[in-house]
């Protein structure tokens, strides 16, 4: 098998998550405990064929794990987290802190509290090798192989599909999320923008992108106010603005749960140093109010208003 023929290890982790409905099937499963069909299809408001599709891949990718129950003398099935899936809620944790402060809607986000210390608060990135904190893109280094983006964005065997109405439901993630997380060729640009890459034939080079998508993507990221443009307009240069570079946590989350549970072909590498240690970058959370590391077991989720008081532990093996 040539390099080109399997992704990277990054490539097969947006292979299994770099999708809107996957993300929010995952989301429910921890906020809300959520194991069935059925409740996934109420909640999301998602048609059973495509929620039949992504439960199908969940459970393919080692994500979802099916178990039999009893109900009313027949035997069904619901959908548990694995262990691949559970180290994924900090990334979740991420995604909700950057919308905190880059997206706002019209219905409150809900509020993370910290059970050691008892502060509803939010989180900062550091490094678990240092524990140092915060950490931000500035302060990593980040060194790719030859072919860390061959076979990144495989097609996959169902169409887009794109959630109309998430912006009213206050768990769903905000729109602007989406276009950065939930399609893989966005991922994988603002990746390679995190890399250095800034002129649209290095993307293009790099990537193996078709023109009409990169220059779709650059569009929207410069609406988004994730990139700005710099230079002649014949030449344009892209550069992270303040908003893209807080990305950051996120991608650094994908990038160390990608490299835990896959492994790539030879030359598909992706190494991030943390310059103030010189180790390899581990990233963890820590509480803006206390200062320590957070665990999953010891924060939950307030829905305000919506659902006063309300307790959204983040879910285990269950």
């Amino acid at each position: 098998m040539t390099v080109t023929e399997r992704p990277s290890a990054i490539g097969q982790a947006l292979l299994a998550i770099g999708d809107q409905w996957t993300l929010l099937i995952l989301q429910r499963a921890f906020l809300l405990h959520v194991r069935r069909f059925a409740d996934w299809r109420d909640q999301l408001g998602v048609s059973e064929s495509v929620l039949a599709n992504r439960i199908k891949e969940l459970v393919a990718g080692d994500l979802l794990r099916p178990a039999p129950y009893r109900e009313q003398g027949r035997t069904r099935t619901e959908y548990l987290l694995t262990e691949r899936a559970i180290e994924l809620w900090p990334l979740l944790v991420e995604i909700w802190s950057w919308e905190r402060r880059w997206a706002p809607r019209r219905r409150g986000l809900p509020e993370l509290t910290h059970d050691v210390c008892g502060n509803r608060t939010d989180v900062e990135l550091g490094c678990a090798g240092c524990a140092r904190a915060p950490v931000t893109a500035r302060d990593t280094e980040t060194v790719r192989d030859a072919a860390t983006f061959a076979q990144v964005t495989v097609p996959r065997h169902h169409r887009r599909t794109v959630r109309s109405d998430g912006e009213h439901d206050p768990l769903s993630y905000f729109p602007e999320t989406f276009e950065l997380l939930g399609d893989r060729w966005s991922t994988v640009i603002l990746a390679a923008a995190f890399l250095g890459i800034r002129r649209f034939a290095d993307f293009q080079s790099e990537l193996g992108v078709a023109p009409s998508v990169l220059s779709n993507r650059l569009r929207l990221f410069t609406e988004l106010g994730v990139l700005a443009v710099d230079g002649p307009e014949t030449r344009p240069r892209y550069r992270l603005t303040e908003k893209g570079l807080d990305f950051y946590g996120i991608f650094a989350f994908v990038v160390d749960w990608a490299q835990r549970w896959f492994t790539g072909p030879p030359r598909t590498d992706l190494r991030v140093t943390h310059r103030a240690c010189g180790q390899l970058f581990r990233p963890y959370l820590r509480c803006r109010s206390c200062g320590q590391a957070i665990s999953r077991s010891e924060v939950h989720f307030v829905l305000p208003e919506v659902i006063p008081e309300r307790r959204l532990p983040l879910a285990g093996t269950g």
